[in-house]
């Protein structure tokens, strides 16, 4: 599991050849940076008497982005654990009609488990911005160039995790799920990224003056 794992070594056999981890369980961590990251600027404008009129708001963010980044560290995981079966599925004989119907079963059921695991991310993703955003506007100003750099982060785990969806409904047959999985993906890349330029551009102009 990643969370038992040091940074080090994830990272070691993140850049092995290994199948996983890969881009789904890169794409999971950053936005599970991006959370604790909004969780640091929480942390540090809880308390002060200069934001004791954001406290409540503070506090309930703290809450929220703790969940969110165990939700995505454990995405992480799930990631590599959906992708073994799926790897699996493709070496399945075929040289029969009864085999090929079988591998052709076992795999959509497996495509459509690995689209939805990075589909999660980008919602789970999206969760982050929102409160990112209120961070921005009302945390603690020592701290909004953090804010900054988690919406990166963040933006980053919604565009690694959409390729995730599109490589793995490219394959299915289920032509009408796999455009719906496409369609969910498409809004949530699309807002989500409008959302994180949106902080981003509002941080730098702040750090500009």
């Amino acid at each position: 599991m990643i969370e038992k794992q040091t940074i080090g070594g994830w990272g070691d056999a993140l850049a092995s050849k290994a199948p996983v981890p890969g881009g789904g369980g890169a794409s999971a961590l950053c936005g599970s940076l991006a959370a604790a990251l909004g969780q640091m600027v929480a942390n540090l404008t809880v308390g002060k008497k200069r934001y004791e009129d954001v406290e409540e708001e503070m506090q309930q963010s703290l809450f929220a982005l703790n969940i969110l980044q165990l939700e995505m560290t454990a995405l992480a995981d799930k990631d590599a654990e959906v992708f073994a079966p799926l790897a699996a599925a493709y070496g399945m004989p075929s040289s029969t009609k009864e085999e090929q119907e079988e591998k052709q079963g076992v795999m959509e059921e497996r495509l459509l488990a690995a689209s939805l695991v990075p589909l999660q991310m980008m919602e789970k993703t999206s969760a982050v911005l929102d409160i990112l955003g209120l961070l921005e506007e009302k945390g603690s100003k020592m701290a909004v160039s953090d804010v900054g750099v988690a919406a990166q982060m963040a933006r980053a785990a919604l565009n690694g995790a959409v390729m995730n969806v599109y490589i793995n409904t490219k394959s299915m047959k289920n032509r009408d799920k796999a455009e719906e999985l496409n369609d969910k993906a498409e809004k949530l890349i699309e807002a989500g990224t409008k959302q994180a330029d949106e902080i981003y551009s509002r941080v730098l102009n702040k750090l500009r003056g």
